[in-house]
This record gives structure tokens, sequence and C-alpha cells, in this order.
């Protein structure tokens, strides 16, 4: 039995994590994948308080470390559902020996997934020149012309990240002024192998077995033209990885789990944090604080109604 269980192990997962053992809790972390999230794939973070610079996978490394180190467990493993028996929440893992776990509380910080393009030949071409991942799988493109879709700051990252290995990076954009801090778009300014193509859409992904070109479409007269590259780095933005528990929880209707700064589900004692649930803001500040807030909730929730 566990006092805290908490589904995912990003920046949210692990923050809630530390301060729940903090507390005095036994905390389990549940990760479908590597611990991290999102943030892994960043090469340098420069935005979050006290720490001047650092890659992602350091970030991560140290959080992760730092929560075990004080106590909570962590094991892999892709939870399913999750259902309540009395004040008690089973979480339930896929598997042959379809393990389930006892927690007093859950904090969902299920963080989200990259959103797709929707064009044909998307799934069949990812892997062959089409990614959502600069960090990843840029360096296999260096010294060739490749092209970021997105305006918000992941694009304008992975824009700077490949115009320091690729030959040329077309920034493409759907409206006529970027997202992303400002910051961004001077540096992409002064780098002469960066071209913005803005008013710009992707409709079309050409090529064999192979990525080559890509059509695009002008949002405002209409008029298509091929673009060739090699590459495509898709960065429009993220999806809630919260389907599998639409039955548990209230979400809204972009899928995101309802839940306020309090971080207080619909359901009494299941809390969510960071990107997963409702907010205006989605920083790695943000999830941080969010694990904390929530980790806060739920032990105040235990002590409570158990202690």
């Amino acid at each position: 039995m566990y006092d805290i269980i908490i589904v995912g192990g990003g920046t949210a997962g692990l923050s809630a994590a530390i301060y729940g053992v903090r507390a005095g809790k036994k905390v389990l972390i549940l990760e479908k994948d590597v611990y991290g999230g999102q943030i892994i794939n960043s090469p340098e973070v420069e935005n979050y308080p006290g720490i001047k610079k650092i890659s992602g996978v350091e970030f991560a490394k140290g959080l992760y470390e730092q929560a075990t180190s004080l106590g909570a467990e962590f094991q892999r493993g892709q939870v399913t559902h999750i259902e309540e028996n009395g004040a008690v929440k089973e979480v339930h893992v896929a598997g042959s020996d379809g393990t389930v776990y006892e927690g007093r509380s859950v904090i969902l910080a299920t963080g989200v997934k990259n959103r797709p393009l929707g064009v044909e030949r998307e799934k069949e071409l990812t892997g062959m020149g089409v990614s959502y991942c600069a960090t990843c799988d840029g360096m296999f493109f260096r010294g060739r012309e490749v092209a970021v879709v997105g305006g918000g700051n992941t694009a304008l990252e992975d824009a700077i990240f490949l115009s320091n290995n690729c030959s040329k990076v077309y920034l493409i954009h759907r409206r006529d002024k970027f997202r992303g801090e400002d910051s961004q778009v001077k540096i992409l300014e002064k780098k002469e192998n960066v071209e913005f193509v803005f008013n710009s859409v992707v409709t079309k992904l050409n090529g064999d077995d192979m990525l080559e070109s890509v059509t695009l479409k002008d949002t405002l007269t209409g008029e298509e033209r091929e673009l060739p590259v090699s590459g495509l780095f898709v960065a429009i933005g993220k999806i809630s990885n919260n389907d599998d528990f639409q039955e548990f929880v209230k979400l809204d209707e972009t899928g995101y789990v309802s839940a306020a700064e309090d971080c207080k589900t619909d359901v009494e004692g299941v809390f969510a944090a960071g990107d997963c649930r409702t907010k205006a803001v989605r920083q790695l500040a943000t999830a941080a604080a969010d694990g904390a807030v929530a980790a806060l909730a739920a032990c105040g929730y235990v002590e409570e109604n158990f202690d």
C-alpha cells in the first residue's frame, strides 16, 4: 500500500515524488518510458530559475536521482486504468501478470505527446525523413537541407539546433508571426542558413522510400510550391496522454484533466500535475510547481483520511 502513486515520471511527477517522500509518505512513480518526459529532448535548458544552463537529460537525471535517493520507488509500466476500491485507488499496469498497485492517493502527471501534421503518408515516412525530435534525429541530416514546421518555442529551438549542423533550415509557419520568444527569433534572424516561410502549410510529403520534398500551400493565395528537403521536423504542439483515464476523471474538451491551480480533480484523492492538466502556461517551472502543489495536497488528503 502506497500513500501516493504518481503516474508519469517527467518533471511534474518527479517533483511530486520529492515533496511526497520528504513529507514522510511512501511514494511510487510509474512511468511507461524513460524518466524525464519531454525535457530530455532539449539540448539546453536556460529558463529554469536558479540554473543558468543545463541539458534536458542532465536536468531529468538530477530530478530522478534526488527523488529515488530520498526514498521514492520507480517502476517501469504502462498504466491502463485506475479504479476506486472504497477509499483506496487501484492502479492497473499492463503486462502478463496484470500487476495492480494500491494507493491512498494518485497524482496524474502523464504529460503530453507530439501533435502530428495530419497529412497523407506522415506515419509511413516517420523515421524516413519525418521526425518529431530535432535533438534526437538532427545529426542524421548533417550538411543537408531540412525544414521545421511550427511557430512556438519548440519549433524555434529545433531550428536553432538544426542550423548548427544542417546546410539549410526552412522554418515553416502558418501565420505571419511566430508565437515563440522574441529572443529565439532574433537568434534565427542572424543565421544565414535559416529562412522563414510564413503563411504556409505542408499539404503533401513527397518521396518513395525516403522524404525528398514537401508541398507547401500559401494560406493567403492558395498557391502551391515544392520545397526540396530531406528532413521535416514537426513541432506544432502537443496532445495530452489522458485517454486511458477519461472514464475515471473529468477531462476538458481537448483531453486535458480538469484541475485548477490546486491540482485537484473531480475525484477525491486524485490530483493532476504538469502539462496534462488544464492550464494557460506549460513550462518546466510550472510543471515542477504543479508537482509540489499536487504532492502537498495528496499528503494532506492522506493525513486527513487515513492517519
